[in-house]
């Protein structure tokens, strides 16, 4: 017997791969992935582009009508509805100015300066009612040197 065939049979080749071997290498960048990204960035630039004039005229059209209608003439009313979060109120001769960096506009109510209402709003333009008579619906907000530091949601010309 022959001591180098005891192991195989006759006539068999064995390959000997190694057991551990490396993965082929892929970009994670492919053209076709650029492609891709390359297609979704400029839909989206020109989407948001289209939306972005769209809306500027929208608007534009929407200022021009509202500023032919008198905001201030008496018993309008402007601003939400949301009773809930709004449900704060008071009356007094709209100002501008604030006390010490709070507010940018003040109610003058009856009972001097210690009774005035420091105005800020992130609904209404207040600026179109100054020096008018007016009722506020708001939520009061802490405040370091108001005595009233309120959030404007709605605003009636009294």
């Amino acid at each position: 017997m022959d001591e180098n065939n005891t192991s195989q049979p006759t006539g068999t080749i064995i390959e000997n791969k190694p057991l551990i071997h490396k993965f082929r290498e892929v970009g994670m960048f492919t053209p076709k992935i650029i492609t891709v990204l390359v297609l979704v960035v400029s839909l989206g630039v020109l989407s948001g582009y289209l939306l972005s004039t769209r809306n500027l005229n929208f608007s534009s059209n929407n200022s021009a009508s509202s500023s032919s209608q008198n905001v201030t003439a008496k018993g309008t009313v402007v601003g939400s509805n949301d009773t809930i979060t709004f449900k704060d109120t008071a009356e007094g001769v709209l100002k501008e100015g604030g006390i010490d960096g709070e507010g940018a506009f003040h109610l003058e109510r009856a009972g001097g300066e210690s009774q005035n209402v420091y105005l800020t709003s992130s609904i209404v333009d207040l600026s179109k009612f100054v020096d008018k008579k007016i009722k506020v619906w708001g939520q009061t907000q802490a405040a370091q040197h108001a005595g009233w530091l309120m959030d404007v949601g709605k605003v009636e010309v009294l």
